[in-house]
């Protein structure tokens, strides 16, 4: 375990007793929607975990200690504090030795999940490959960190204002498997198609399971496994909402020079500013349909 790693009682008690978990990212409460809508959906998350009969273990820094399973104090300060930093795996020393507080991202909180031996995670949409990556080179650590830790991720795909294709192709290089959730094409975020295919479906939580199974027997790296969970076609942003207003955000980026890091912010903001917030229906629908399937998932494991 991550030296001062803090798991609370009750996500320490399931592992130890092989009952199901579900990690859940700090992110989107601190830094993806606002208040006080965040803390409304970081306690609908936790619920939706436990309908399913599994324990919620949203994970999140705070001065200085990974915690592994907030508390309502704790999960309101992430909610309601200002100066909660966003933090990737590769700032959690950094945090820690600072004595800062922080929301985790997919790497941070992933590796932290596998450190507390919990297995399954989930989340909206990944990061991933952003768009003319041979001018920036720019990458989300989250696909280095997967393709090295042992953890199950219920995800909608990659963020759709990515490059998909790009991304997809540097999963399979990393060796990260990636399986479609009752799907042969791969979910786009807000869209229920990216227009790309996945070689692999599953099609039940305990489908899932018994490749998580066969991870453990094959042996070689620890690598992640990527459960891509369309949201449903009645909940998903209309495709061509999404293609013109991406193309005009783009087309904006370009003429006000706006580059690098600034880029996703950029696009993010301009799609839940033009569809007058139906991104952001649309994603809330993709993390509570892959919050739900994670606790089956978690259910089927440790039964398995």
């Amino acid at each position: 375990m991550v030296s001062d790693l803090v798991v609370s009682d009750e996500v320490q008690a399931a592992v130890a007793d092989r009952r199901p978990v579900v990690a859940l990212e700090s992110t989107i409460i601190a830094h993806g929607l606002p208040r006080p809508r965040n803390l409304q959906v970081a306690r609908e998350l936790e619920q939706v975990v436990r309908e399913e009969g599994a324990v919620p273990a949203t994970i999140a820094v705070l001065d200085g200690r990974p915690h592994v399973g907030l508390d309502k104090e704790q999960l309101e300060r992430v909610a309601k504090e200002d100066g909660i930093r966003k933090l990737g795996h590769r700032d959690l020393a950094l945090a820690v030795a600072a004595g800062a507080s922080g929301a985790t991202t997919v790497s941070a909180t992933a590796l932290l999940a596998a450190r507390a031996g919990v297995r399954v995670f989930a989340t909206g949409g990944l990061g991933g490959v952003h768009r003319e990556w041979t001018v920036t080179q720019d990458e989300s650590a989250d696909l280095g960190l997967l393709a090295r830790t042992r953890i199950t991720v219920v995800c909608a795909g990659v963020k759709s204002i990515l490059d998909v294709p790009a991304t997809l192709q540097r999963l399979e290089t990393l060796g990260v498997a990636v399986a479609g959730y009752g799907t042969d094409r791969f979910p786009g975020f807000y869209l229920t198609d990216s227009g790309h295919p996945v070689d692999w479906t599953l099609r039940t939580p305990g489908e899932v399971a018994a490749v998580m199974l066969a991870q453990d027997a094959v042996g070689g790296p620890e690598s992640a496994l990527l459960v891509a969970n369309p949201v449903p076609e009645s909940e998903q942003l209309d495709p061509a909402l999404h293609a013109r207003v991406l193309a005009e955000a783009l087309e904006a980026c370009a003429e006000r020079g706006i580059s690098g890091q600034a880029v996703t912010p950029f696009l993010l903001d301009q799609l839940v500013r033009r569809t007058d917030g139906a991104s952001l229906s649309a994603n809330l629908a993709a993390v509570r349909g892959n919050v739900r399937l994670a606790g089956r998932i978690a259910g089927a494991w440790v039964g398995r």
